[in-house]
């Protein structure tokens, strides 16, 4: 599988998030894409891994702001 920047292939699936459509390659632009995942279902699946990866970050936040113990 060739690679392109920072691991990006043309044979990778990406998600677009403006046109909610998969992609086989880097059709559009870097700016549009999520990925780049192994398979279509991935890259399908890509908004509700950003969200789940949003929530846990968030809470883990929350929980270092209200840490009693912290100076």
């Amino acid at each position: 599988m060739p690679s392109g920047a920072r691991g990006e292939s043309d044979e990778a699936y990406y998600y677009n998030v403006e046109t909610g459509e998969v992609e086989h390659g880097k059709v559009s632009d870097w700016t549009s894409r999520i990925g780049p995942y192994a398979t279509a279902a991935e890259a399908a699946q890509a908004l509700e891994r950003v969200r789940a990866r949003n929530e846990a970050w968030e809470e883990a936040e929350r929980k270092w702001e209200d840490d009693p113990d912290d100076d």
